[in-house]
């Protein structure tokens, strides 16, 4: 990474949304550190992106579990002291489990919860000193699910970033910091659904569009160039829908 480039962190960077994110970042000209849990993953992502944009170590990987606040300062020291023009909150995801008991039904809630909203959080603090000011943006990627349910633990974590994402943008608006969500609808060629998905779910869901398509990777990475870019300076505690119409605004 070099001093000259804008810096932005992707957490989940290491397949699907995330790598698309990534790559989206770099071809604007950011260095991109990549974060996750599979060191493996994203260390291949890594490589891939930089190769493909002609632009050798423009995306490092670091491994760390979002959810341990010990493992925090492993991204810190992989940011080096540079400032963070950007902070694109993407790990998590549906978390299953045995639901047969209160204590694991607590527990099945407490892995949704922390996987989508404890990472966000820890990652976004963790790096909120080294945010510029002004003009560092963080963005919270959510789910059509937190609009309309479906998702148990899943849509209500989703949701929660909702609410945090309009406190964090009041309190970090005065130093001209942005806040967003971003909130996908169907998107295919993701881990998401992992062997569930069957073609009869696809063409349900792609059925409940406006647009008879399903989401991609890069649709919502456009999203996200977006709203780190500078066209988005005066846009902020905002939740933009990515659906295809699935779920029209409000």
């Amino acid at each position: 990474m070099t001093e000259q480039q804008r810096v932005a962190v992707v957490s989940g960077g290491g397949t699907g949304i995330g790598a698309a994110v990534a790559r989206g970042l770099v071809e604007e000209g950011f260095d991109v550190l990549v974060v996750g849990r599979r060191g493996d993953v994203l260390d291949a992502a890594a490589r891939r992106i930089s190769e493909e944009c002609g632009r050798a170590g423009a995306v490092r990987a670091v491994a760390a579990d979002l959810t341990d606040p010990a493992q925090l300062a492993a991204v810190v020291d992989a940011v080096g002291g540079r400032t963070v023009d950007a902070v694109v909150n993407n790990a998590g995801g549906y978390l299953g489990g045995p639901t047969g008991t209160l204590d694991e039904v607590a527990a099945w809630w407490r892995a949704n919860l922390d996987a989508n909203v404890l990472t966000a959080v820890l990652l976004t603090e963790a790096l909120r000193p080294a945010l510029r000011r002004p003009g560092g943006r963080v963005v919270l990627l959510s789910s059509i699910a937190a609009q309309r349910g479906g998702g148990g633990p899943y849509s209500a974590a989703k949701a929660a970033l909702h609410g945090w994402a309009y406190d964090l943008a009041a309190q970090l608006g005065p130093e001209q910091i942005t806040v967003n969500v971003v909130s996908p609808g169907y998107v295919a060629e993701t881990e998401f659904f992992g062997d569930r998905m069957t073609p009869e779910g696809h063409a349900k869901r792609v059925a409940a569009t406006l647009v008879g398509r399903a989401g991609t990777p890069d649709d919502i990475a456009a999203a996200v160039r977006y709203l780190v870019g500078p066209s988005a300076g005066y846009v902020t505690g905002q939740v933009l829908g990515v659906n295809g119409g699935s779920v029209l605004g409000r």
